[in-house]
Parts: C-alpha cells; sequence; structure tokens
C-alpha cells in the first residue's frame, strides 16, 4: 500500500481553509492509503512562538484532525519534535541541498519579506527540514496546497541528489496529491487574499471552532458583487469574491464548479447566501463542538500524540539508520 506523510502547523486557529484545503481531504484518504499526519511544531519555531501557547497550539490542531473525521487508530498522528529522526535527517539533508535550490524558494521570501537578514535560519532551510518529514517515512504521496508544490519539488530534488551522490535506489520520488474543488480558500473580505488567521479581521475566515452563529454571521456578512451568479465558471472571471464562495460551496456540498453554476444560474447572492450558510453550518458547526469537547480532555490528546509518536519512530529508525550507514556515519552499537 502507497504511504501518506502530510503535517500542519500548530500555530492556532485552524479555519475553514485548513480544513477545504487540508483536513477533509485527509480523511478521505485514510481508507486508500497508510496514513501518517504530524503537527509540525519544529516547522512552526522558525518563527517566534509564545512557548507559553504552543502546547495548546498542538493539542487544538490535534483535536481539529480528529474533529475533521481523521482515526487516531487507524492513522498515525504525533507531533513532529517527539521523533528525533526529523531533524537528525534533516541535518544530512542541509548537506545534501544546494544553496541555488534554496534561494529560489518563495516561500521563505515571503514569509522573511523586507527584512530578510533578520530571518531564522530555520526559517530559510525549512523545505530541508520538509523533505526529513516526508523520506523519514519513504512516503509515496504528499497532500499539498499549490503553495507547496515547490517544497515538493525540492524533495524530489533533494531525494534524487542523495540517491545519485551514494550510487543508491533508497529514497522514492514521492508524488503530489491536489484534491478538491477549494484547494485555495481566499478571504471572505478580500477574494485575493488567501484565507489566514493572520489577518485583523475575524469576519474574513470561519475558525474550525466557530459555532453555528457564528458561521451565519460571517457568511451573510462576505464580500459579494452585485451581479447575478453566471451559468458557467468561466462567468467568474474578474469577480474573486464570488468565485471563491462557490468554490467553498462547491467543495463543501462534493460538486464540481459547473454543477454549482447551474444550480445557482442567474440568482442573486442574497439567496446564494442562505444556501451557503446552511450547507456551511450543517457540516462545520458539529466540527466545532468536537473541536471543543477533545480540547476540553488534554489528556486524552496526549496519548494520542504519545501513541502516535512510538508508532512513527518504529517507521522512521530503521530508515534513519540506513541513512547512517549509507553516508558512512558511525553509530554506537547497540
Amino acid at each position: 500500500m502507497s504511504r501518506i506523510f502530510s503535517g500542519v502547523q500548530p500555530t492556532g486557529d485552524l479555519h475553514l481553509g485548513n480544513y477545504l484545503g487540508a483536513l477533509r481531504n485527509w480523511a478521505a484518504l485514510q481508507n486508500r492509503y497508510e496514513c501518517i499526519y504530524c503537527v509540525v511544531d519544529l516547522h512552526a519555531i522558525t518563527q517566534w512562538q509564545d512557548p507559553k501557547e504552543l502546547p495548546a497550539n498542538t493539542r487544538e490542531v490535534t483535536a481539529g484532525l480528529i474533529a475533521a473525521g481523521l482515526d487516531s487508530e487507524t492513522n498515525i498522528i504525533f507531533n513532529q519534535s517527539a521523533v528525533p529522526a526529523h531533524a537528525e535527517l534533516a541535518w544530512i539533508f542541509n548537506c545534501v541541498a544546494r544553496l541555488g535550490w534554496l534561494n529560489r524558494m518563495t516561500q521563505f521570501k515571503e514569509k522573511a519579506g523586507k527584512n530578510r537578514e533578520n530571518a531564522s535560519v530555520g526559517l530559510y532551510a525549512y523545505p530541508s527540514l520538509m523533505a526529513a518529514d516526508i523520506l523519514v517515512y519513504k512516503a509515496t504521496h504528499v497532500p499539498v496546497g499549490e503553495d507547496q508544490k515547490q517544497h515538493l519539488e525540492l524533495t524530489r530534488d533533494i531525494a534524487q541528489k542523495f540517491n545519485n551522490d551514494f550510487g543508491v535506489e533508497f529514497f522514492p520520488m514521492v508524488e503530489p496529491l491536489i484534491l478538491g474543488e477549494a484547494t485555495r480558500v481566499m478571504s471572505l473580505r478580500d477574494g485575493s487574499s488567501k484565507m489566514s488567521k493572520s489577518d485583523p479581521s475575524e469576519n474574513s475566515r470561519i475558525n474550525m471552532t466557530d459555532d453555528a452563529d457564528t458561521i451565519a454571521r460571517k457568511l451573510r456578512r462576505a464580500k459579494t458583487d452585485p451581479e447575478p451568479l453566471p451559468e458557467t465558471p468561466a462567468g467568474l472571471d474578474g469577480r474573486p469574491e464570488a468565485r471563491n464562495l462557490l468554490g467553498i460551496y462547491a467543495a463543501l456540498c462534493d460538486k464540481t464548479m459547473e454543477d454549482v453554476c447551474r444550480e445557482f444560474a442567474g440568482a442573486q447572492f442574497s439567496r446564494f447566501k442562505d444556501s451557503i450558510t446552511e450547507l456551511a453550518v450543517s457540516v462545520l458547526a458539529p466540527i466545532g463542538g468536537e473541536m471543543s469537547r477533545l480540547t476540553a480532555d488534554p489528556a486524552y490528546l496526549d496519548r494520542v500524540l504519545a501513541r502516535g509518536a512510538e508508532q512513527a519512530s518504529e517507521i522512521a529508525k530503521p530508515v534513519l539508520d540506513d541513512v547512517y550507514d549509507i553516508v558512512g556515519l558511525l553509530r554506537p552499537a547497540p
């Protein structure tokens, strides 16, 4: 069976974009693949995190994974720092990856901004750790958003260079899985900006912890335009807010954009907002309720993470041992 690896940062406030772009798809994959899902806390600290908040955020994301439909008994769910093999392999990959490759990573440029010289080395080397996350389990597929495709291509470059440098066929060429209608969910206030927890406006996003009333209020306030809805997706060109809302509706009800356009062709947004609000509340409100229940039991979440870390370590250790042998690093005899 093919093996999937993917991760999510514990930076708090999981939102609709995380659910539609990742978590819902992960749940759909769990019966078709061997799945390893990681709360990537080492990636999180490439930018400042409050040490008092990070444990709670890690537990909240774990609760979100489970509430979104992941079975913690059949999937491996753990936090990254609990499996040291990630960091160990990342150092070896730092010695395989080339500076030119990392210099081309657009996400580093976006996150570092104009203050690049003050960005952490960890943020710069983030893609090497991401490659280690995936390859320490010899994962064959990674469900990713469009913004992570470049990092996955770098993972393939690192795997290929490692294999070539040492004359082995050891690491697989991992393949991306990009799924669903709404892989990139945009702000409810600005259809040209990605939905983000860092947006100062709470009305720009639907959090996975929002209750039914909050979800309804945010959708009714979502920015639209005065034109009726078109008959085909081509009619959404130049209408980013309309495209975003129809894409969200399509993803929530597992329809294509073509189907949704046919369903609401000629309708005004007032009618469509009633429909998307009813649908979103029916799907998302139960998830928020389950997250609240789970986060009220941190001991349970810690047990899930501990069990997952033990299972992940059992897979990662022999892979890392083989890497040390291939590279020629001497390890003490057991």
